[in-house]
C-alpha cells in the first residue's frame, strides 16, 4: 500500500462519523440551495412577461450605450439651419428645435435616464436595507426613534421635497442621484425592518449574541443577507420610480442642463410645439419611458412570484 493511500485512510478512520455526517450535511445543504436557486430561476422564465421585460431593459441598455457608436450625431453643436426637420432617411426621427438628430438625442439622453435612474435606485436600497435591518434588530427605543425618522419624511411631499432639493443647487446626474436617494431609501428601510423582526429571533441570530459577536456583526452577517429576496424583488420597482423621478424633474426644468439630455428633458421641450405637428419631438421619449417602467415593473413582479413560494407556480 502506498504512503498516500495509508496516509489517506488513517486521516478518514481519524475523522469518524461526526466529520462524515458533518460533510453529508453541508453537501445537502449545497444541493437544496442549488436546487431553490434553480426553481426561482424557471419560476422566473416562465413568467413570459418578465422575459418580456428584461428583452425591453436589454434593448434599450444595447440602443443607448452601444447605438451611438454605430449611428454617429453630433449633440453639441448647434444646427439652426436644420431645426424640427421631419424623418427622413438623413434623420430617422427628425430633428428637435435646435437642430439635433432625435435619434441620437434619445440615445444620448436614455443614457442619463438610465445611469441615474439606476444608481439612485440601488443607493437608496442600499441605505435602506442597514437602515431597516438596524432598526429591526434592535428594537425598543431604537427602532422607535428610526422608524419616526422614516414616518416623518414620508409625511412630507416627495415632489416638494425634490423641487426645494433641486432647485438650491446647480443641477448635474451626481445631484439628482443624491436627491432621489433622499426620498428612495424609505420604501425599502420599511419593508427590510419587517423583516429583521422576524430574523432576529432566530436562532442563529441569538447564537451570534451568546458567541460575543457585535450587533454589526449579526446585521451585517445575518439580517441583512437573509433580507435579500425582499430587497431582490423591490429594486426593479425603486429603478421604475427613480426613472419616473428623474423624467418628473427634468420635466419640470430641473434636469441636467444642456448639451447634457435625458428623455423628461427632450419630453418637455416637445410639449411646446404639441400643437405644431411635430410628433418626433413627443412620442419617441415619451415612449421610451413608458416601455422601460413598465419592464422594471414586469421584472419585480415575477421576481415577488419566483421568490415567494405561495405565489410560485407548481
Amino acid at each position: 500500500m502506498s504512503t498516500e493511500a495509508h496516509s489517506e485512510r488513517v486521516s478518514r478512520n481519524m475523522d469518524g462519523p461526526d466529520a462524515d455526517a458533518e460533510r453529508n450535511r453541508a453537501a445537502n445543504a449545497e444541493a437544496h440551495k442549488r436546487s431553490r436557486l434553480v426553481r426561482t430561476l424557471s419560476t422566473f422564465l416562465e413568467n413570459r412577461l418578465a422575459v418580456v421585460g428584461v428583452g425591453i431593459v436589454g434593448f434599450f441598455l444595447l440602443f443607448c450605450y452601444v447605438g451611438p457608436s454605430v449611428y454617429h450625431t453630433d449633440q453639441i453643436h448647434i444646427e439652426l439651419s436644420e431645426t424640427t426637420l421631419a424623418p427622413s432617411l438623413a434623420h430617422p426621427l427628425g430633428t428637435n428645435e435646435v437642430g439635433y438628430d432625435q435619434l441620437g438625442r434619445l440615445m444620448v439622453g436614455g443614457q442619463s435616464s438610465l445611469e441615474v435612474g439606476i444608481a439612485a435606485a440601488l443607493l437608496a436600497t442600499a441605505f435602506g436595507t442597514l437602515w431597516g435591518a438596524v432598526a429591526g434588530y434592535a428594537g425598543g427605543v431604537i427602532d422607535a426613534a428610526m422608524m419616526r425618522i422614516v414616518d416623518a419624511l414620508l409625511a412630507m411631499p416627495a415632489l416638494f421635497l425634490l423641487l426645494f432639493l433641486s432647485s438650491i443647487a446647480r443641477p448635474n446626474s451626481g445631484l439628482l442621484i443624491l436627491v432621489i436617494s433622499l426620498i428612495s431609501w424609505l420604501g425599502p428601510a420599511r419593508l427590510v425592518r419587517g423583516q429583521a423582526l422576524t430574523l432576529r429571533t432566530r436562532d442563529y441570530v441569538r447564537s451570534v449574541r451568546l458567541m460575543g459577536g457585535g450587533p454589526m456583526r449579526a446585521v451585517l452577517r445575518h439580517i441583512a443577507p437573509n433580507s435579500i429576496g425582499t430587497v431582490v424583488v423591490n429594486a426593479p420597482f425603486q429603478v421604475a420610480d427613480a426613472i419616473l423621478t428623474v423624467a418628473a424633474l427634468s420635466f419640470l426644468g430641473l434636469g441636467v442642463p444642456p448639451p447634457a439630455a435625458n428623455w423628461g428633458d427632450m419630453l418637455s421641450n416637445g410639449i411646446n410645439y404639441v400643437y405644431d405637428g411635430y410628433w418626433w419631438l413627443i412620442y419617441p421619449p415619451g415612449l421610451a419611458i413608458v416601455l422601460v417602467v413598465v419592464a422594471f415593473n414586469l421584472i419585480g413582479d415575477a421576481l415577488r412570484d419566483s421568490f415567494d413560494v405561495r405565489l410560485r407556480r407548481r
